[in-house]
């Protein structure tokens, strides 16, 4: 233990020798963080992009990256050698999700942190990623509250703002912005079309029921968007 505490705290500006012990404990090191990214991710992840290759992915990267930094060395030619290698192989993949793009750093960092000898760097790092990205999960960070429904009805007469109607919707609803109103002019009901907030999607039934209590509502249509709508 002892041993391995000191090769932890071993952390070199140039990246200290590389042989068989270190790159075996840089590529086993970097195996068990890719491992922690690659849970942080599959646990906080939210909407309809998963793969399970992509999380595969994470893994493998790390210590790829682990691997190419123990064949680089401190050798400056074997870098630039490398360089041109890579630059030959192109990645036609499109990841559209900008949260999938930062783990993928996070990867490549942590891979890098442990292929030099930064063992400590590595591991504090992972953590202190790994904290942030469940912090943000959980806190729903930067998250918004925009209007989550959709309601139409028709209604014989005029909405005034004593309306039996408007009391529902402030009743039911946080916020609610009238979108349209289509009335014909030859004695047919008017048509309204509302975007809300609903306060509580469990009282769906109790407020369209309220609606349809009202004398001269008609035709009502309630559409509900989905959270994972949010871009």
């Amino acid at each position: 233990m002892d041993r391995l505490w000191q090769l932890l705290e071993d952390t070199p500006i140039s990246g200290g020798p590389f042989n068989a012990q270190t790159v075996l404990l840089s590529l086993l090191l970097a195996f068990v963080l890719g491992q922690v990214l690659a849970w942080v991710y599959y646990l906080t992840h939210s909407g309809l992009s998963y793969s399970r290759s992509y999380v595969q992915s994470l893994i493998l990267i790390t210590v790829v990256v682990a691997m190419v930094m123990a064949v680089i060395g401190n050798n400056i030619i074997t870098a630039f050698g490398l360089m041109g290698a890579l630059a030959i192989v192109r990645f036609r993949n499109v990841i559209k999700d900008t949260r999938d793009i930062a783990f993928i750093f996070c990867a490549l960092v942590v891979g890098m942190a442990a292929g030099s000898h930064r063992y400590l760097t590595a591991i504090l790092g992972t953590i202190v990623l790994s904290l942030i990205a469940i912090y943000l999960y959980f806190t729903d960070f930067g998250s918004r509250e925009p209007h989550n429904g959709f309601l139409r009805f028709s209604l014989r007469g005029s909405l005034a703002a004593d309306h039996p109607v408007a009391a529902i919707l402030r009743r039911f609803c946080g916020s609610f912005t009238l979108i349209s109103v289509q009335d014909s002019g030859f004695g047919e009901p008017a048509e309204y079309a509302y975007q809300i907030l609903i306060r509580d999607p469990a009282q769906n039934e109790e407020f369209v029921s309220e609606l349809e209590k009202v004398e001269g509502v008609e035709n009502i249509s309630l559409t509900l968007q989905e959270k994972l709508l949010e871009v």
